[in-house]
């Protein structure tokens, strides 16, 4: 099948493509060979290192209470950072230059700066500023910079998502009287939602990621950090590696898959809109179209 942007490869191609596959899969075997090897030589393979990781005792104490950690800040962050990141990127297309030209500097700004630095100084200003208890504070600087840093890129994702509907929608939105608020709430904001979606979840699965910066530099008791503990007890780094990277893997493809469901879902339902009409009213419907040109024919005759 041929179109546009893509065309059918011939028997040539799909031998070489084949091969390539082929290739591909023998280097991955490889390498999968030769870290396996590499990990068996080094004695990281030994039955004493994951044993830990088969009792409660290293899930109790270690790895499920980080774990609870880097859920709570990542979702402070996001439940904040989502509506922020939309208030500012609608903002950015303000008519007016005294609210679009702020907002640009402040999504800029903190578009520009590291995160972990965002973090750091977070940590500082609550030291030296606020009441916030010690054993608390890397919480709040952790959230804090992840919200101030992902809600300006999720600004960026909101505005170029908006900027990509067809003009014609605003357009007609105006045409027909409604104030610019409704058209970017009732109209522009539901198709865009949609297009954005993707990008959104790659910057959602960032911040799960991030919240790691705060354990290694804040003491932010979060699954990495606690990770160290455990390794540094039973003695199996490279184990414990591999346990936790398994276990970020599993959270962020939950959260692919979520949204991977949720964007299908509202895809079936923007192509649902329509009334469904049973057999019986469409008969009927054309009995009356019928009727109605048999009777304006008639008159017409008369």
């Amino acid at each position: 099948m041929t179109s546009v942007l893509y065309d059918a490869p011939g028997p040539k191609a799909k031998r070489r493509n084949l091969l390539f596959s082929v290739v591909f899969f023998v280097l991955l075997a490889l390498l999968l060979w030769w870290v396996w090897q590499t990990l068996d030589d080094k004695g990281q393979l030994e039955w004493s290192l994951w044993k830990p990781f088969t009792t409660s005792e290293a899930w109790t104490t270690y790895l499920l209470p980080g774990l609870a950690d880097t859920l709570k800040a990542a979702a402070l962050a996001m439940v904040i950072a989502l509506p922020l990141g939309a208030v500012l990127g609608i903002l950015r297309l303000s008519d007016h230059r005294w609210v679009r030209i702020p907002a640009g500097a402040v999504v800029e700004f903190f578009r520009a700066i590291p995160v972990l630095l965002l973090m750091l100084f977070a940590n500082e200003f609550y030291v030296r500023s606020t009441g916030i208890p010690s054993d608390e504070r890397p919480l709040y600087a952790v959230v804090t910079g992840l919200v101030l840093y992902n809600a300006s890129v999720l600004a960026e994702v909101v505005r170029a998502g908006i900027l990509s509907l067809p003009k014609g929608q605003s357009e007609a939105a105006m045409a027909i009287g409604l104030r610019k608020s409704q058209t970017m709430t009732s109209i522009l904001l539901p198709q865009a939602v949609t297009a954005m979606l993707p990008a959104i979840v790659s910057q959602l699965v960032v911040i799960v990621k991030d919240t790691a910066l705060g354990g290694v530099m804040l003491g932010f008791t979060e699954l990495l950090n606690t990770r160290s503990t455990l390794a540094a007890n039973y003695a199996n780094v490279i184990p414990s590696f591999v346990v936790v990277a398994v276990i970020f893997i599993l959270l962020n493809f939950i959260l692919t898959s979520f949204a991977s469901w949720l964007e299908g879902r509202l895809r079936r339902s923007k192509r649902s809109t329509g009334a469904v009409l049973g057999a019986e009213k469409v008969d009927d419907l054309n009995a009356a179209e019928v009727g109605d040109t048999g009777g304006a024919g008639t008159g017409k005759i008369t």
